[in-house]
């Protein structure tokens, strides 16, 4: 079976907004979410920058008994589900399940971040410290499980832990479930909380990010020449994939199509990715070919475009590789000035853009670009974003352990 599949459904919740509406008036208006630390001192470290969720009320969204289960991003992962089945107006129930909707997450840490709270409790404290329920917060899959319990999604429930590449791996492997037949529909994202010392400080020893300390909007440069590493943030994002015709017969709002996914490694160095690029180019090929489209019909790549002086450099040489001529032709953004880069939601997060980019003809921009690299010459859409139409687009995700992941996503007319 190969059945078209498309995204009805956008649920983001960053530190520029939660909600489909404020966080695409945040990105049209061109505003970042990056600021100093507040939750803890950096003091002892050369980080200070994050992009920290202040506002976040999870009451909101769960009553109090459910609260004691979920740990910060679980509460993430659920209420940016709950936010994408309201934009798509798909019906859920607890208390009538549906086989045939699944669930799949991405999330690179899990709730790590909550495990070293209850560590230090543990060691003031004593087990009676402990929360009851921690053993059911920390594992990554508590993402996906706490979507199905709360949803009644007894489909296929996966949430994978592929570093910075999880969220397109999500939308990618719930792609391939409704493809393939497995399911009609799929909750497809990444949620991520890493805001905590022992997590931040573990970033900061091996000095991936960055050590900016004056205004921190200007933190994360992507692409430009004095870039430094990137900036880390929580945050999560929710898409709902159907089947095509299942999604017409609804009358849902579609975004744009998934057409293709591809996902490979460099095998070569844990941070370091691959000089040359070439399993880099060789994923965007491969997305290309299973999305049937040539490289002439992309006009946008929304660009892993991580702010460290390696990654980004690589990318563009990997872009040119792959499309040639037309390279010039393309304009190449890099959104993580906005959000951060919050690890494993990044992706979900990068696609819930390329989808409104797509409904709106809208080339969101690289922000902070002050100084042009001479290995980042491409139309890198600097600082204000620009209207055009656009019939296909991609989106990279890459991450630590040379994980590549690439979606390609078009517009439905």
């Amino acid at each position: 079976m190969s059945r078209r599949v498309v995204i009805t459904g956008l649920g983001p919740i960053t530190c520029i907004g939660t909600g489909r509406e404020a966080f695409w008036k945040a990105i049209r208006a061109g505003r970042s979410g990056i600021t100093r630390v507040t939750r803890f001192d950096t003091g002892e470290f050369k980080a200070h920058c994050a992009g920290e969720i202040n506002d976040w009320d999870p009451t909101a969204f769960f009553p109090p008994h459910r609260l004691k289960r979920l740990d910060r991003f679980a509460q993430f992962a659920v209420a940016s589900a709950r936010l994408a089945l309201e934009d798509a107006r798909l019906p859920w129930s607890s208390e009538e399940p549906n086989d045939r909707i699944g669930v799949s997450f991405g999330s690179a840490l899990g709730g790590v971040a909550r495990a070293e709270h209850e560590h230090a409790s543990f060691l003031k404290n004593g087990p009676r410290g402990v929360s009851q329920t921690l053993a059911l917060q920390v594992f990554g899959g508590s993402a996906n499980s706490n979507i199905a319990i709360e949803c009644g999604f007894r489909g296929p429930g996966t949430t994978n832990s592929n570093s910075c590449a999880s969220g397109v791996v999500a939308v990618g492997e719930a792609l391939r479930y409704i493809r393939d037949g497995w399911a009609d529909g799929m909750i497809a994202g990444g949620a991520e909380a890493p805001l905590s010392p022992l997590t931040f400080a573990a970033f900061d020893f091996i000095k991936t990010m960055s050590r900016w300390d004056g205004d921190p909007h200007l933190a994360c440069r992507p692409f430009d020449l004095e870039r430094d590493g990137f900036v880390m943030a929580e945050g999560a994002a929710s898409l709902v994939l159907e089947e095509y015709e299942h999604a017409r017969r609804r009358g849902a709002p579609i975004y744009a199509e998934v057409r293709g996914y591809a996902l490979n490694n460099d095998a070569y160095h844990m941070t370091s990715p691959m000089p040359g690029g070439e399993p880099v180019s060789a994923c965007m090929r491969a997305a290309l070919a299973r999305a049937a489209l040539a490289p002439e019909d992309i006009d946008y790549i929304n660009a892993h475009a991580s702010s460290t002086q390696l990654n980004d450099a690589n990318e563009i040489a990997a872009i040119k590789n792959v499309f040639g001529a037309h390279a010039s032709s393309l304009a190449v953004s890099g959104t993580k000035a906005f959000t951060g880069h919050p690890l494993g939601a990044t992706g979900a997060i990068e696609t819930a853009i390329c989808a409104l980019a797509l409904r709106d003809g809208y080339l969101p921009p690289t922000l902070h670009h002050r100084t042009p690299d001479p290995a980042c010459d491409l139309d890198i859409v600097p600082n204000t974003g620009r209207v055009q139409p656009l019939r296909a687009v991609m989106n990279n995700a890459f991450g630590f352990g040379g994980i590549n992941s690439v979606l390609v996503l078009s517009r439905v007319d």
